[in-house]
């Protein structure tokens, strides 16, 4: 009787071990599936599975420049997905895919024996790939100590669900698209692209087993950042695709024989476009914007895996970041030993405004990448070492644009768009003497011409605090000098005069309709360029020049489609409008030629050997602040810009002038255009000559008898005399400086 009642005791005992626990996983199974836990997707909703897609940023020959996206996604159909990629995912993560509906109870046998008691991880874990999908796209939650039952029995009933309503290849596609592999990138098509530079269907076997392998720990087994341990975890997989019967053991061994081979086109890959493509994001955003409220359809940038195709062209993209780093890396070393022989440095560390924080009283060092001139490297500095790194750093920019068609050709915002993202191009710099032209294009249009003379006689404006302006090169030469020499050299006390010699009104409308700013227009000191004016602005009212009068608006995007190829928006051309008289655009273009073959821009002939027809304008602004230079012919304009930040940062000699400093970025560019065939039948076409003619300008550079008259003029007024004489005497150059005369700016 008692041994009776101990069996029975004992089978209660047992029963009760089992059934509890077998009880509380229904309940909870049941609990879950009513929604206490959260709501459950329902097989309707898993039908119309969508998931984000980056969105692509095509140059105008199709290369791929970018990419928007909340989640680095390019989506792949089944034909996409090479067979032997499906094998080793396969075999590598739910072996018994095709045989289960979703859940296999087996894996999780398998995981508990192989896995945790024999501890042999290579067969993956206990989870199908349809229940890593719904991880992958639901994520988990966190229910207390519940957490992982949940979560578990989540996954397996909508994967259950999700197999019933779509086929085991749809699933494979879906899987595929939204696995992540970190980095912020999703889905094995950008996986491809970012480490091996290619589409997935062209994935060889030992790659995929790469991007098969990342999948178990993305991070841990990142080629990039962990060959060793990358190319361990790819020959595991492709250990498990010859014990599955995908790979003969020759092949395997032959496989596993490879060295690890990337092509990595992360981030880096798209760098040299980022400015670009930040201001491509602004546009498409407000094309999206205008076509929601025309047709009601709704797209999200980062999302929705649109194409937009833009303007830019790689190869001139390319050769203008090229020119801009070198250049600045021959003239940043140069400026440095300025800064040091001022001692720059020690009155910047004691005007510092963080010199009360701790950090800078610290001033520990630490491991940081940097970006300078010659590229990106890793070094220790201080604290205050890499705020002034950064600090004493010129900085470039380059923009080009077919002046006709308003195309953006290329667009270099900066040194460093990961580092230093700050756009230069749409920044405002004081515009110095490339403000220039366009005086001279409103004087012409007022009644002037390439030979009339201008005073250059050196005066005070007592109504604007008493300004006296000087040459750059301070001429002493006062005689009267022609318009187009004065334009040529870029001289000032004649263009100060011009600026008086001008209706206001006409000049204030030849600025408005070639797109620049008015505000300052009422000081004589605008004329100099005393205004802020952005590279963009300056870029597009050159055009106009460029175009005979015509100036069009900067176009980057030309269409936008999305991701099944539907176009969504399409340019309809150039917009623009007449902003110069022809005559007067024809007659600055044959000025501005005079500029780049006799006057500031001649550097273009006898550093850089050009031999077509290019018009060009320096400009250099006070103190060696800003230098500016902007080539152009009906094919193209060329801007550069160079400076630093801080406008105390600057040369103090002619290294800091524009035809120094910002010239040469354009000059090699341009000599690139010229060498290539191609290029230089493009954007490299020579000026039209009008029909009705050019006005002369075979007048001499300087006035015959200004010398005469001023003479005369001192005679017959007294009152200017003695003040002329005493101006004349203070200004009298020395005769070194008048041997060795700086050249202008």
């Amino acid at each position: 009787m008692t041994k009776k009642r101990n069996g029975r005791s004992r089978a209660w005992k047992l029963l009760l071990l089992l059934g509890v626990p077998l009880l509380a996983l229904f309940l909870l199974v049941q609990a879950v599936r009513m929604g206490l836990f959260g709501t459950l997707p329902q097989e309707a909703e898993l039908s119309r599975i969508t998931h984000e897609q980056a969105t692509l940023i095509l140059a105008a020959d199709g290369t791929r420049i970018g990419k928007l996206f909340a989640q680095d996604r390019t989506n792949v159909r089944y034909e996409d997905l090479p067979e032997h990629l499906v094998q080793a995912l396969v075999a590598t993560e739910d072996a018994r895919f095709f045989a289960h509906g979703g859940v296999d109870g087996r894996s999780y046998i398998r995981v508990f024996f192989r896995t945790l008691l024999g501890g042999d991880r290579r067969g993956g874990g206990g989870s199908t790939i349809s229940q890593q999908i719904v991880k992958n796209l639901y994520g988990r939650q966190r229910h207390g100590l519940l957490t992982v039952p949940v979560n578990k029995i989540k996954e397996a009933l909508v994967a259950r669900r999700l197999e019933r309503v779509l086929d085991k290849n749809e699933v494979l596609v879906l899987y595929f698209n939204s696995v992540p592999f970190g980095e912020n990138t999703f889905g094995i098509e950008a996986a491809a692209q970012r480490f091996f530079g290619k589409p997935t269907r062209e994935l060889r076997v030992e790659e995929g087993a790469v991007l098969v392998g990342m999948l178990k720990a993305n991070t841990t087994y990142n080629p990039r950042l962990h060959p060793e341990a990358a190319r361990g975890r790819r020959d595991q997989v492709l250990e498990l695709m010859e014990e599955r019967g995908h790979l003969s053991a020759a092949a395997h061994d032959s496989l596993r024989a490879l060295p690890l081979r990337l092509r990595y086109t992360g981030g880096d890959a798209f760098d040299r476009y980022g400015y670009f493509n930040v201001q491509v994001a602004k546009e498409a955003r407000r094309i999206l914007s205008a076509l929601e409220k025309r047709t009601g359809g709704q797209y999200d940038l980062e999302k929705d895996g649109l194409r937009i195709t833009t303007t830019l062209d790689p190869v001139l993209q390319r050769e203008a970041e090229a020119a801009a780093h070198a250049h600045l890396a021959t003239m940043q070393p140069r400026l440095d030993k300025e800064l040091r022989q001022r001692k720059v440095r020690a009155a910047w560390e004691k005007a510092h405004p963080l010199r009360k924080d701790q950090r800078w009283r610290t001033n520990a060092t630490r491991v940081c990448e940097l970006y300078e001139h010659k590229g990106r490297r890793l070094d220790t500095l201080s604290f205050r070492d890499s705020l002034w790194h950064y600090h004493r750093m010129l900085h470039g920019a380059v923009l080009m644009m077919d002046p006709a068609s308003g195309a953006v050709k290329a667009w270099v915002g900066g040194n460093d768009h990961r580092h230093l993202p700050f756009d230069l191009i749409t920044a405002g710099h004081s515009v110095a003497s490339t403000i220039k032209p366009f005086l001279y294009a409103a004087a012409l249009a007022d009644g002037l011409n390439p030979c009339t003379y201008l005073d250059n006689a050196k005066r005070t404006y007592e109504g604007f605090d008493d300004w006296s302006p000087d040459n750059f090169d301070r001429d002493t030469v006062e005689g009267a000098v022609a318009l187009w020499y004065a334009l040529a050299r870029s001289m000032n006390r004649p263009t100060v005069d011009l600026y008086f010699r001008t209706d206001r009104e006409v000049l204030r409308r030849t600025l408005s309709v070639c797109g620049l700013p008015v505000q300052d227009i009422d000081h004589p000191a605008f004329a100099l360029g005393a205004s802020d004016v952005t590279l963009r602005e300056l870029v597009t009212a050159y055009g106009a020049f460029a175009t005979g009068g015509r100036r069009v608006e900067p176009v980057l995007i030309t269409r936008i489609t999305d991701a099944g190829g539907r176009v969504l928006y399409q340019s309809r051309g150039v917009v623009e409008r007449q902003a110069l008289d022809p005559a007067v655009a024809h007659t600055v273009n044959a000025l501005l030629r005079r500029a780049v073959d006799q006057g500031t821009g001649a550097a273009l002939r006898s550093r850089f050997g050009l031999t077509a027809s290019v018009a060009g304008k320096t400009g250099t602004a006070q103190d060696q602040r800003d230098a500016w230079f902007v080539a152009y012919t009906p094919g193209i304009v060329v801007g550069s810009w160079v400076g630093a930040y801080d406008r105390s940062v600057h040369f103090n000699s002619t290294a800091g002038t524009g035809a120094q400093l910002a010239l040469p970025i354009v000059g090699a560019v341009l000599q690139h255009m010229e060498k290539d065939g191609k290029l230089r039948k493009t954007y490299m076409r020579p000026f039209a000559t009008p029909e009705a003619g050019l006005p002369a300008m075979d007048c001499p550079a300087y006035e015959p008898m200004s010398g005469l008259r001023r003479v005369i003029e001192d005679v017959f007024r007294p009152g200017d005399r003695e003040r002329k004489k005493k101006e004349r005497k203070k200004e009298k150059d020395s005769f070194l400086e008048r041997l060795f005369r700086r050249k202008k700016g």
